[in-house]
């Protein structure tokens, strides 16, 4: 053990509640981010494995999980996290800014009341808990590439908490989730050259203890990954991370979504967190 990881303070699972979507219909017919080549093959049966290797994780883990139906013609709908945003009962639904994605939008919000949720119905363009992330009692916002800089007003008015906006220049982390990972309730990971000078100024100031990821690791979206504030799950295939984590007194647990990671996703795409 490391004089890092015996210093590192005691850290606490709490159970999670979350929405998933088989990949049943998964595969890439159209480019809307730099990861997207259709005229690359993919193998939706592999994906499905992948997935269903996730979400044995969870389970493993005791996490309530929720499902919600794919729907054929909707490739990136396994991508979960984009459906929306949900606080204390409230989903905020999803507005998708590329018409691919858009019928998304009311599916996620369909199950969100069929499933006694108080569902707010976007005025702005958002793409959910893709671009907001709950840490430290505010709401981290992404802009620059899918959700609008208005959304994060609206936001705002929906929740009455802190909005801290953030703007991405990478367009290979086009998505909050891909460049900032929530590791508890007061500590994230994220990768520095993400964000404009102006964001990455705010990020250090709120969290001056984060934990900062290299670009190779971020190259394999190791940050889109989902913690119970103990237990960290991420792509397998990002070494330092999973080291950097152990350090921190954290538990990372390795999973392969190779497959999926050919649309742009990983695990916290994979996974919208439902906080009743």
């Amino acid at each position: 053990m490391t004089d890092a990881a015996q210093a590192a303070p005691a850290r606490t699972a709490r159970k999670r509640t979350v929405l998933m979507c088989r990949p049943d219909y998964f595969t890439v017919s159209y480019r809307i981010n730099p990861w997207m080549h259709p005229e690359d093959p993919t193998d939706t049966s592999l994906a499905v494995q992948q997935w269903e290797a996730l979400y044995a994780t969870y389970r493993e883990l005791g996490f309530e999980i929720h499902l919600i139906e794919p729907i054929p013609g909707l490739p990136d709908m396994v991508y979960a996290a984009n459906g929306g945003f949900v606080i204390d009962n409230v989903a905020y639904g999803a507005r998708f800014t590329y018409p691919e994605r858009q019928p998304e939008g009311p599916a996620y919000m369909n199950w969100f009341r069929d499933a006694g949720f108080d569902v707010r119905e976007p005025e702005q363009i958002n793409e959910g808990e893709g671009d907001f992330l709950l840490v430290a009692g505010v709401i981290l916002a992404g802009t620059g590439f899918r959700t609008s800089s208005s959304s994060h007003s609206e936001l705002a008015r929906i929740y009455g908490r802190e909005v801290v906006s953030l703007n991405l220049i990478n367009p290979s982390f086009y998505h909050l989730d891909t460049a900032v990972a929530v590791l508890d309730d007061d500590n994230i990971a994220y990768l520095p050259s993400a964000f404009d000078g102006e964001s990455l100024a705010k990020l250090r100031h709120i969290f001056p203890d984060a934990v900062l990821v290299t670009e190779e690791d971020a190259a394999v979206l190791g940050l889109n990954s989902f913690s119970d504030g103990f237990n960290v799950v991420i792509a397998s295939r990002a070494k330092g991370f999973e080291r950097q984590l152990r350090e921190r007194g954290y538990n990372p647990m390795g999973v392969d979504l190779s497959e999926l990671l050919l649309g742009g996703g990983g695990v916290k795409c994979c996974t919208l967190e439902l906080r009743r």
